[in-house]
């Protein structure tokens, strides 16, 4: 099981990562202002529990990376780290302008948008590299049950995407409205969580 300090610090760097802004939840609020909030949270819930199926595959290549070699796992670590603070930088350098593109499909049902949203991020690779980053840095190999963590670590990160992006969706026209009218609170956002990777990545190349 995930100890309460564990848990906490995944889930407000989950937190952080999934309110910076991306192609999902701008889709999201995009969906929600010209669709709908209905057809807003509908997408929004898909994109969140398309996490599942990276999920599975962290679990699978990292509890194999473990039967391996330990050492192989460190080397993941140490990768993801590195991949994290790249990701880090590039936030940091961003220079903001967030904006929310209006959906222009035809009107598709909310299974249809929901199954898309599940679609769109199971198929992302850019996703997939991003969880088996990510999921690992927060792994405690001495706890054990390696495979229990990292499916737990994921269960958290889909609630909680489900649970914003929801959000998203229900009030995407003001949320929508007040990004426009505030450019730079994308930009701010991007630094937060830019810092959030580089903080992840840097505590797994100093620490042993």
């Amino acid at each position: 099981m995930l100890s309460p300090e564990q848990f906490f610090a995944f889930l407000l760097a989950a937190l952080l990562i999934t309110a910076s802004p991306g192609p999902d939840n701008l889709m999201v609020l995009g969906m929600g202002i010209s669709k709908g909030r209905r057809q807003g949270m509908a997408f929004g819930l898909g994109c969140a529990l398309g996490c599942l199926s990276h999920t599975v595959l962290a679990v699978a290549g990292v509890s194999a990376l473990i039967a391996a070699s330990p050492l192989a796992f460190t080397a993941l670590k140490v990768c993801g780290g590195l991949y994290l603070v790249w990701l880090g930088v590039q936030a940091l350098r961003s220079r903001g302008g967030t904006q929310v593109q209006a959906v222009t499909d035809s009107e598709p049902s909310l299974l249809r948008l929901f199954l898309k949203g599940v679609l769109a991020n199971a198929i992302n690779p850019k996703v997939v590299l991003f969880f088996l980053s990510f999921l690992p840095q927060f792994v405690v190999a001495e706890h054990g049950r390696v495979g229990l963590q990292i499916a737990l670590l994921g269960l958290t990160f889909t609630a909680q995407a489900a649970l914003l992006f929801g959000l998203l969706g229900y009030f995407s026209g003001a949320i929508g409205q007040w990004i426009q009218r505030q450019p730079r609170v994308g930009l701010w956002l991007d630094r937060v969580a830019g810092a959030v990777f580089v903080a992840l990545g840097l505590r797994l190349l100093v620490t042993r």
